[in-house]
This record gives structure tokens, sequence and C-alpha cells, in this order.
């Protein structure tokens, strides 16, 4: 592993809710973990709210989290294949600042449109990084669990008060605080730990 890793969210909530656990502990432990959103999914704000308030509600989730200073990008929700170069030279702008060893990035197994291109173009952009994707079942048909991260109840009590910042978001069922515990114990028990995330392995790098 690397002291720098790099989160990459396709919209703003989605690396809290797929590794947040993860992050949680690791910057708990001395690393140093950058977040980008590459959508602030203005268009998709429900009416009685302000649209730029998930630009709100990530910076305060990130900062419970331990982060500060997310990457806010403004590509338009749901139309990420129509901006897949733009997205692309993004990606390869954050990577020469920020140079990471370590990326968490979607799934190769997420359905979402603007999920799929995320991936993909993590791919392109991060070739010298070991990449890891994350698990959102509610988009996956299927997933592989060939990584794990353990993290402690402190990491997930953390991971559950960032996602309560998401005042927009709280009646998806996923954001429930019980879902977001039960996965994370039937994630732990495979590796006979309190808690974990798992992950695909999507590129694994030594150096």
């Amino acid at each position: 592993m690397t002291k720098r890793m790099l989160v990459i969210s396709p919209h703003t909530d989605d690396g809290e809710l797929g590794c947040g656990g993860t992050i949680a502990r690791f910057i708990r432990e001395g690393y140093e973990v950058r977040y980008v959103a590459l959508s602030c999914c203005e268009e998709s704000v429900p009416e009685e709210y302000p649209k730029d308030i998930l630009r709100t509600e990530v910076k305060a989730a990130t900062k419970i989290l331990g982060m500060d200073d997310p990457i806010l990008l403004e590509f338009e929700v749901r139309k990420f294949p129509q901006y897949r170069q733009q997205i692309l030279d993004a990606l390869i702008r954050i990577r020469n600042e920020i140079q990471p060893v370590t990326v968490f990035t979607p799934s190769s197994f997420d359905t979402h449109q603007d999920h799929k291109v995320t991936f993909e173009e993590t791919l392109r952009a991060f070739k010298q990084c070991t990449i890891l994707g994350y698990e959102q079942p509610w988009n996956n048909i299927t997933f592989n669990t060939l990584a794990f991260v353990a993290f402690s109840e402190e990491c997930l009590r953390i991971k559950i008060d960032a996602l309560r910042c998401y005042e927009t978001q709280k009646g998806r069922p996923y954001f429930d605080a019980g879902f977001i515990r039960g996965l994370a114990l039937t994630r732990g028990t495979q590796v006979e730990e309190r808690y974990a995330e798992a992950f695909e392995v999507i590129r694994w790098v030594l150096r």
C-alpha cells in the first residue's frame, strides 16, 4: 500500500458509500487520502433544495471522514458518455497533481452509465496505479469480492455519520444505517473480521 490514495466518485456520495469505512481507517493510520467527485448532480437535486446543496453535503461528509478540500468537478449527471474525453483529461490532470499509487473507483460490474464511464476512464488514466473497484450492490448484477479492508466499529460509525450529511438522499434505502452496518458485517464475516468493505481487484501494481 501507499501513503497516497485517491478516491474517485462519479457523483457526490458514491465514494463514501463504496469505501467510507476504508477511508476512515487509512486516514486514521496516517495515509493521505484525496477525494474527487466528477459531478455534483445539480440537475437531479430535489426542487426543495438549493441547486448547489450537494457541494455543501459532500464537503461536510468528507470532513467527517477526515478529508479536506475535495475536488469537485461539474460534469452533468447521467451524461458522462458524452464527456468521456473531457473526463479522461480531468483524471490525467488529477493524476499528475496528486500522483497516487492506490486508486478507488466504481467496479467493472457497476451498471450505472456514469459509473461505467468513470471505471473505464480511471483504468486509462491510472495505468501505473493499483486500482480497486468499490461495491455498490444496488447497481451491481454481480460482484467479485477479491479484496477486503477490515475496520473497526469506530470507522463504521464515522462512515454512517458522514452519510447522514446527505439530507437530500435520506430516502434512499442504501443510505439506511442498518443496511450500511449489515453489508459491513457480511463482508467482515467473509474474512473473519467484525466489519469490512469488499473490492474488485482491477489492477494490482507492486513496486
